[in-house]
This record gives C-alpha cells, sequence and structure tokens, in this order.
C-alpha cells in the first residue's frame, strides 16, 4: 500500500475489500510457482510482500521502497521480511511491482533497470491501474502520471525485456459502478478541487459484499480481456 495512502488510516488493511481481494488475486496469480525470495520494488506498508510469504516455499521477502526513513527486519509468520531503501545487491526469483509503474514518469527506463538486475528466470508480477479515462483526483493525490490498459501493460514489460506469461483484468464486477461514479464525479465536480484519496473504511455489510463479489470474480479474472479497475501481468525474465 502506498505510504502517502496509509497517512491517517487506522484501518485493518486485511480486512478491506479492496486490499484483501486484490491480495488473493496475486495469490492466485502465484499459485502452483515455487518462489523463495521476493523482492517488493515499491512495496510502501510492505504489505503484498507479506500476502506473498504465505505462498508455499516462500521463505523471505524484501520492501524495497525510497520513502523508508531507515532500514529495518522483521518477521512475519515465522519468515524474514527485510525493508530497504535501495535494491541494490537484491536478488529474488520473484519480484513484485504493485501499483508502483503509475508513479514513474519514464516506466519503461524505471522497469528495465529493475528486469537487467535480475537473474535470469526471475518472475515479474505487474499491477497497474486501468483505462485512462478513469482518471480522477485520486490518482492525482498519489501522485500517478498514467493508467494502462492491458495491452499497455504487456507491451511495456515485452520491451524491458521480459515474456510475458497471463494477465488480465480485475475488479471487473465492480466495474461497471465505479466506473460510473468516477464519470458523474468528473461530470458534476468543479474543474480544479484539492486531490484525494478515495480510500475509505465502509461500513460491515458493504464492505462484506465487495469482497465477496470479488471472491466471485478471482478464479476466472485471468480470462478478462476486457474490462476492471486494475490490470494484473505475470512475466519471465529469459
Amino acid at each position: 500500500m502506498d505510504l502517502k495512502e496509509l497517512q491517517g488510516w487506522k484501518g485493518n488493511l486485511e480486512a478491506h475489500w479492496y486490499y484483501a481481494s486484490k491480495a488473493g488475486a496475486l495469490r492466485r496469480l502465484l499459485r502452483g510457482k515455487g518462489f523463495r525470495r521476493i523482492a517488493d520494488i515499491g512495496a510502501g506498508s510492505g504489505f503484498f510482500a507479506r500476502q506473498t510469504l504465505r505462498v508455499e516455499h516462500a521463505s523471505e521477502a524484501y520492501c524495497i521502497d525510497v520513502n523508508y526513513e531507515r532500514d529495518w527486519e522483521e518477521c512475519s509468520e515465522g519468515k524474514r521480511l527485510w525493508y530497504r531503501r535501495s535494491a541494490d545487491r537484491v536478488e529474488a526469483d520473484l519480484y513484485l511491482l504493485m501499483d508502483v509503474l503509475e508513479h514513474v514518469e519514464d516506466d519503461l527506463t524505471f522497469l528495465r533497470s529493475i528486469v537487467n538486475a535480475a537473474p535470469p528466470g526471475a518472475h515479474f508480477v505487474v499491477s497497474v491501474p486501468a483505462f485512462k479515462f478513469l482518471w480522477s483526483r485520486h490518482d492525482e493525490f498519489l501522485g500517478h502520471y498514467r493508467r494502462y490498459t492491458l495491452r499497455d501493460a504487456r507491451t511495456l514489460l515485452r520491451s524491458a525485456g521480459l515474456a510475458v506469461e497471463k494477465g488480465g483484468y480485475y475488479f471487473g464486477f465492480v466495474f461497471p459502478a465505479a466506473a460510473a461514479l468516477r464519470l458523474c464525479r468528473k461530470f458534476f465536480s468543479r474543474s480544479g478541487g484539492t486531490p484525494s484519496s478515495d480510500m475509505r473504511e465502509l461500513p460491515f455489510i458493504a464492505n462484506l459484499l465487495l469482497r465477496q463479489l470479488c471472491r466471485l470474480e478471482e478464479p476466472f479474472f485471468l480470462m478478462n480481456r476486457c474490462f476492471g479497475l486494475t490490470v494484473f501481468v505475470l512475466a519471465r525474465r529469459g
């Protein structure tokens, strides 16, 4: 989770429908893979690194984020979790870039630098926000440069030297309502305005219903080539 979005947040991320669902999709994407060391680039709170450590065979994870004030380490469910401000000398067999590339002005150069430093055979999971027409003040608040289509993301990864294995849109079931809400806000709101986060704690029932809806979608999201709020891609360095 983005450190900026964590400011003032007091809730349980694992219980929030959006992050719990995204973690479920990530674990689904990695099912059957035997990764041991994970490097979470732009890790923020380290939420996704901790989730990935629950995958079978995973033994340790490095959370890399230039915004950390210091380096430190901790244990998560008996496995070592390292927090580092730099990725220097960190090699892994799985690299996570969860909602990172949209924060980088030159996303291709940034991604190439990570790919070139990774060992042959390493896998990459990339998630990015979908569709330019969904641009909102939430994107501005988080400092995004762009949103992507599935084709955009696949092309970017291939240009960086990766072989794409699979990918799809997620949050497709909630996409119609979310898209309608954002377009209405864009149409009816005054121009300008203060960028703000859409991250909110919801009433228990609403949060539960949204989580269950995403659970229904989870087994099939990699077949979704049409629409969603997030793009997921799994790729491999040759």
